[in-house]
């Protein structure tokens, strides 16, 4: 007895979703293991050596390093200082990330001319060492929990202003920063897309920055990931320390509570 087209119909679209479903699955898995693979030598390790040299070396109009910069847990404590960032600080009386309060600390240290430093495009002069001083830094961490402070009310400010913004849609193509990163399961070509707005997806997206761009073989900043996210939408690219990058970032990283540090990680 022949099966009525309608039925054969739907077990061929059924049996082609789930070889497509175990494509994909093979896929994630194979492109899993070549990260596996490249971490034994993850290039990232050069700009964490870098960025050691640039933290410890007298440099500036002061000729002083940056080894009293203080991050969040006091003059010259890098352990867990990435794990609570961003944070409110009183000294600039503003929510700040990593990146941008190395620049805080290559002004007020070194005297660097700070409003300088923010306009020199990334990966360029004192703006790539501000990323391979943020790789460093970083790494002091790896392996620990974030856990980002909500008690000062620009903190809090700061997260409600992050999540609106990442639900906001506009541009051209009327993109979100939730339109790729709202939900669980979603993908664009090759790559999965982690949900940001929870664990333990926000643990493989924020937790995961600064990080090597195989793709480019470019070391990557938080603040590079969020500009390059603008510019998939078709937005302006935010300026470099902007509220609209912190707010994203405490957003995120108060999503990230709980997730270990992965940084330095490699994506694609």
């Amino acid at each position: 007895m022949k099966h009525p087209l309608s039925t054969r119909i739907a077990a061929l679209a059924i049996g082609l979703g789930a070889a497509a479903f175990a494509h994909a699955q093979s896929t994630a898995d194979g492109i899993a293991k070549y990260r596996e693979m490249l971490q034994d030598g993850n290039p990232a390790e050069l700009n964490e050596m870098k960025g050691e040299e640039l933290w410890k070396q007298k440099r500036g109009p002061k000729s002083a390093s940056m080894e009293q910069c203080d991050l969040g847990k006091g003059p010259g404590v890098l352990k867990g200082a990435f794990v609570e960032l961003p944070r409110f600080f009183k000294d600039t009386n503003k929510v700040q990330d990593l990146e941008d309060r190395i620049v805080t600390c290559m002004e007020t240290l070194q005297g660097f001319n700070g409003a300088e430093v923010r306009k020199t495009p990334f990966r360029k002069g004192e703006m790539a060492n501000v990323t391979d001083m943020a790789t460093y830094v970083a790494t002091q961490s790896k392996g620990m929990k974030f856990n980002l402070p909500q008690s000062h009310p620009q903190e809090k400010l700061m997260y409600e202003a992050g999540k609106r913004i990442f639900f906001t849609r506009g541009g051209p193509h009327d993109f979100s920063c939730a339109s790729c990163h709202g939900a669980d399961g979603k993908r664009i070509r090759l790559q999965d897309l982690p949900n940001l707005t929870k664990n333990p997806g926000d643990g493989v997206g924020f937790a995961a920055w600064p990080a090597y761009r195989v793709s480019n073989a470019q070391m990557w900043g938080m603040q590079l990931r969020l500009n390059d996210c603008f510019r998939q939408q078709r937005f302006p690219e935010p300026k470099f320390g902007s509220d609209v990058t912190m707010a994203l970032g405490i957003y995120m990283g108060v999503n990230a509570k709980g997730a270990e540090s992965a940084v330095p990680a490699i994506k694609r």
